[in-house]
């Protein structure tokens, strides 16, 4: 269970602007590094929430912070945290949420979750394993076209169909239920890649962000938090792609009104106002924090505040 160093910590948890008998969540626990923080800042009055849909992390959770009366857990997707919300009676008293996107490092180091492209494992890539399709199962069914919009719109990857016509032929003569297997079938099919940078990492991402349905999830969630939070609470994002950044960017802009409302309609501003103002611009990681850890380089936190 150890191994994951927190993402901007102190930032993120500055961002939150905790206040002692506030009530938080942490909508993606991982390991509990946030957690853990948001804690220290926590008066014996204040309240943390968590959610995590990975039956470790949970488990990890409980014996951590089973223990004290002020954080409780959910498993479950943070898309489903309005329900838990509601059904405590808290909707409209958060001070604030925290999302940290993406995969742990515990997820990616153990090869069982089939997560990594260098670590021999099942190919699975599921954060909830009580839940869906594998991806070994899902690449038994799909077409070139499916696979091929998959690699381009969730991984950017340029050379997509080649790939995915490569797998799905490959698939056709046998299953593919490795990492390595199906890693190892990508870099022989991808023409060139960047130095340094294995040629499946973007396939890998793009399977893991649609097997787990990311960024409908994330959708989903950010809308939910506009009623869950109270005047004056925030949403701390930290995002670790551009699809995921960008989602939270435009949410956080809000749509714009001059576009869809009719010329000359008498329209008072507070009817149109976007409920959520930005808190400065996007933070990305020190130097020091990626030499210490690495897998921070590529995160981005956005940070946003609900209006009265």
């Amino acid at each position: 269970m150890t191994g994951h160093i927190a993402v901007l910590p102190s930032e993120a948890i500055d961002a939150l602007n905790v206040k002692q008998n506030g009530f938080y969540i942490d909508a993606t626990f991982g390991r509990g590094g946030h957690s853990g923080h948001i804690l220290d800042r926590l008066g014996e009055d204040g309240k943390l929430l968590a959610f995590d849909c990975d039956l470790q992390a949970v488990a990890h959770a409980k014996e951590i912070y089973g223990d004290d009366h002020r954080f409780s857990i959910v498993r479950g997707n943070y898309s489903e945290m309005a329900d838990e919300v509601v059904r405590i009676d808290m909707c409209g008293e958060v001070d604030g949420v925290l999302f940290d996107l993406g995969v742990s490092s515990p997820q990616l180091d153990q090869a069982e979750r089939g997560f990594s492209f260098d670590r021999s494992g099942p190919l699975d890539m599921r954060m909830d394993q009580s839940r869906g399709q594998p991806v070994s199962e899902w690449l038994m069914t799909v077409s070139v076209e499916e696979l091929t919009e998959v690699f381009r719109d969730y991984g950017d990857e340029r050379y997509a169909k080649r790939i995915a016509r490569r797998v799905v032929e490959a698939v056709s003569e046998k299953p593919i239920t490795d990492t390595v297997e199906l890693a190892e079938l990508i870099k022989a099919a991808h023409p060139r890649w960047e130095r340094h940078k294995h040629p499946a990492t973007r396939c890998f991402q793009a399977l893991r962000i649609f097997i787990n349905r990311e960024l409908d999830h994330l959708k989903v969630a950010l809308e939910n938090c506009v009623e869950l939070l109270r005047p004056g609470g925030r949403i701390v994002v930290i995002s670790f792609h551009s699809l995921e950044d960008r989602i939270v960017k435009r949410f956080f802009r809000g749509p714009d009104n001059r576009s869809t409302l009719p010329r000359g309609l008498p329209v008072v501003i507070d009817e149109v106002q976007w409920p959520l103002k930005r808190i400065g611009g996007a933070i990305k990681p020190s130097g020091d924090e990626v030499s210490s850890n690495p897998r921070s380089r590529s995160s981005i936190m956005r940070i946003a505040e609900r209006v009265a």
